[in-house]
């Protein structure tokens, strides 16, 4: 009997170890370009407090996004594969704390025709920011898990931000 109890032990630790191993987590990069300079900006202003232009941190200022998602840090160099279409809101007094409300809406690539909601605070000074994915739809229905957003580039000069975001989503 003894060691029945165990074998089934044995077997019950082995199929943990093997859901564990098997988790369903997909991880990948894109590169979302926020163009708020030029001609055709992706990124606009649609709301600000009267006090936001003369606040350090823009607090109070509501912007609309429509940004490109690519594979590559350049948008000559990677596909683009959809866009991010949202908000962010300046949200923090002291610092560039940004409350971000957004979808990823793949429009090609492995991932065409589904979509993932963000949603979390963005301290955009800080190397390695996380946020929440809070949903989905197509092959990402009932997602949750975490986007690390990561600036390569700032934008000071380009008017162009460019940030790299790993996602880690479960479907």
């Amino acid at each position: 009997m003894a060691a029945a109890a165990a074998l089934l032990l044995l077997l019950c630790a082995a199929s943990l170890a093997s859901a564990a191993a098997d988790d369903g987590l997909t991880t990948f990069k894109v590169y979302f370009h926020d163009v708020v300079a030029g001609t055709n900006p992706t990124a606009v202003r649609i709301a600000q407090a009267a006090s936001s232009n003369t606040s350090s941190t823009n607090f109070g200022a509501v912007v609309a996004i429509d940004d490109p998602l690519t594979t590559g840090p350049t948008r000559a160099a990677g596909t683009e594969v959809g866009r991010a279409q949202g908000t962010y809101t300046f949200a923090d007094q002291q610092t560039f704390g940004l409350l971000m409300v957004m979808n990823f809406v793949f429009t090609a690539g492995e991932h065409n025709g589904s979509t993932l909601s963000i949603l979390g605070r963005n301290e955009v000074l800080s190397d390695v920011r996380e946020m929440s994915i809070v949903g989905g739809s197509g092959k990402f229905r009932m997602a949750r898990g975490y986007v690390q957003a990561h600036t390569i580039d700032s934008g000071a000069t380009s008017g162009t931000t460019v940030v790299q975001y790993t996602v880690n989503v479960k479907a």
